[in-house]
């Protein structure tokens, strides 16, 4: 019964992870033609989701795609991290892993902040700037190279470094606020747990001790008498 179980566990498991998978897939496939103008989205009856949409194609871009494809493995490690800690069969390796991919996505929700932000900075120059001299420069001035540099990705760059930096602080707060404390106690009970097997080895190391010295103590006296 248990291997059925376990089977139907995983098969569940296996296929909920397909689905959203495929899901986001296709979300992100929708996203990336929509940019392109291959294809237009329009969902204007909801004027909410599409200053958001709007907002989105503006200032992060494609950027939007690893920022959510973060997310969701960090949702999926830390679901995980919290099953283990209520499952208490769970081994502390296996804690310990997730606890660490879930770390791992919150730093990289951070990096990808940094480098959509080098990202929109290096396109920005290039498009205010690549192709300028001073005679140009002083041509076109400052208003129009302005405006290329923030038609080149300026506000990519500074809305990247926000959602990056934001989101990882708030990535940080669910973790603290979902799981925190559960996982202070499994490492405090797991350095208990060590703490006590060395007390035990060093206990056993002093009776040995004592014992080799009783010994020692009564076999002075008779070679003494001898």
């Amino acid at each position: 019964m248990e291997t059925k179980s376990h089977h139907a566990n995983g098969f569940s498991g296996g296929f909920i992870t397909g689905a959203v998978g495929a899901l986001f897939l296709g979300i992100m496939l929708l996203y990336v033609l929509n940019m392109s103008e291959v294809l237009a989205i329009s969902v204007l009856d909801v004027p909410s989701i599409q200053r958001v949409l709007s907002w989105a194609y503006e200032n992060l871009r494609l950027s939007v795609i690893p920022f959510f494809l973060t997310l969701i493995l960090y949702a999926g490690s830390l679901w995980r991290l919290k099953h283990y800690l209520g499952d208490h069969g769970t081994s502390v390796e296996k804690i310990a892993q997730a606890d660490h991919l879930v770390d791992i996505w919150i730093n990289l929700f951070f990096g990808i902040g940094v480098i959509w932000t080098a990202i929109g900075m290096r396109g920005a120059l290039l498009e205010g700037l690549g192709n300028l001299n001073a005679h140009s420069a002083a041509k076109l001035g400052a208003f129009s190279i302005l405006q290329r540099l923030v038609d080149g990705g300026i506000l990519l760059a500074l809305s990247t470094t926000i959602v990056g930096a934001v989101g990882g602080y708030l990535l940080r707060l669910v973790k603290s606020l979902a799981v925190g404390t559960q996982v202070r106690a499994c490492y405090n009970r797991l350095a208990k747990q060590q703490a006590d097997v060395v007390n035990a080895v060093l206990k056993s190391i002093d009776e040995q001790l004592n014992q080799l010295v009783s010994c020692a103590q009564k076999q002075t006296p008779e070679r003494r008498t001898d």
